[in-house]
């Protein structure tokens, strides 16, 4: 039974009343979802349909790109204005972050979300996880940051300040279980967004990821542009990120000459639904890669400062998702000096041709889709998150 007063303040009492679906009683919910990378705007997008499929009348206030935009909701900030990578890159921004970081909090306060909802992004999300927790407010945390890779002790952190934490990657829950710390383990969402797929054997495309941010492409698309050269029987196709400009893409001023360079715009999904082979970047463009059933080589070079001190404290034995949720060396990683003009070529030649080493990657793929789970993790989130509201 349940009270709620008229507008002439006369009393109704509604007993054993079963409101359906979709039905916001008092007011509508109010969200604040911070992701700070292409791959979160992706995965904020899906997640903020999920919840609007459960309840219509929720409100959205966020930190992400176009696909987040797209649902609906106001956009503060771009997630391109964050995209450090890096620690020299962090360090060198950081008078910049903690403003933006100052900027959140109050912001927060401002619009006094009935949920805040945080999106991987560790750096700076554990941060306002904790302050909005202090503040009182129901704190979500969707898609773990990797602290199983460095920074174990973050997981108190975690425990303190996330009401909830829901993670993707099927190791995950074992090693938050061996810390004695609950989780909803959610499946991948990206098994939602891709179909099976297998690439196509007459195929001459190969796709070339350089990834999203400015820093990444401005190091790692020349290297990958090399290939074009060296094997002129294919096109390779460069996938420019959403919201990335044009002069991140200099490299390709280099082979402006060259007939078999092609650049496509915010259409990943549909170049690599076509491609022969991939070059990507590492992140989450390699199990999107893996996905589709292409074989790849994945391409890593950073900061070098960055990258020395990425290898005393990161306790991982890969740098892509698809080598390390099948904890083995299915497709091979070029890292820091071993990425550059030579060792690719001889990569990438390797995964072009028909033989033993690309048939056992598109194996190895299949075993990796069965371990992502079912699907629905966008959905399973939106109506565990709701249920713990109300």
């Amino acid at each position: 039974m349940f009270l709620v007063f008229g507008k002439d303040n006369s009393k109704i009492i509604f007993e054993k009343c079963i409101l359906p679906k979709n039905y916001s009683l008092f007011c509508r919910v109010k969200y604040y979802i911070i992701s700070g990378e292409a791959s979160g705007d992706l995965h904020g997008s899906n997640l903020m349909r999920a919840l609007l499929e459960e309840d219509p009348s929720a409100s959205f206030r966020f930190w992400g790109g176009e696909k987040m935009q797209a649902v609906g909701g106001e956009l503060v900030t771009h997630y391109q204005d964050m995209a450090f990578m890096g620690f020299w890159e962090v360090f060198k921004n950081l008078r910049y972050i903690t403003q933006k970081m100052r900027f959140c909090k109050k912001d927060i306060l401002k619009y006094k979300p009935d949920a805040v909802i945080l999106i991987d992004y560790p750096g700076f999300n554990l941060r306002i996880a904790e302050f909005a927790k202090q503040q009182g407010f129901k704190v979500f945390y969707y898609i773990s940051p990797q602290v199983w890779a460095w920074k174990s002790g973050r997981v108190e952190k975690i425990r303190t300040s996330v009401d909830r934490l829901f993670t993707i990657l099927p190791f995950e829950k074992a090693f938050f279980a061996a810390r004695n710390y609950e989780v909803s383990y959610v499946g991948h969402p990206l098994i939602d967004l891709i179909p099976p797929h297998t690439a196509p054997l007459n195929s001459r495309i190969i796709a070339v990821l350089p990834g999203s941010r400015e820093q990444e492409i401005k190091v790692k698309l020349p290297v990958m542009l090399s290939l074009a050269k060296a094997f002129p029987q294919y096109t390779f196709c460069v996938a420019k990120a959403p919201g990335a400009k044009a002069e991140w893409y200099a490299a390709l001023r280099e082979v402006q000459d060259a007939s078999n360079v092609e650049v496509v715009d915010d259409s990943t999904y549909a170049l690599l639904a076509k491609s022969h082979a991939a070059v990507v970047t590492s992140g989450t463009a390699t199990l999107e890669t893996a996905l589709f059933g292409v074989p790849q080589v994945v391409c890593y070079k950073g900061n070098p400062i960055s990258y020395a001190i990425g290898k005393r404290v990161v306790k991982i034995k890969f740098i892509s998702l698809v080598n390390l949720i099948l904890n083995r060396a299915l497709v091979t990683e070029l890292i820091q000096d071993d990425l550059n003009p030579k060792q690719l070529a001889e990569a990438f030649s390797t995964i072009c041709m028909e033989g033993a080493a690309r048939t056992a990657i598109l194996e190895g793929y299949a075993e990796l889709r069965s371990l992502l789970g079912v699907g629905g993790a966008a959905t399973t989130t939106a109506k565990e998150i709701i249920r713990l509201l109300h």
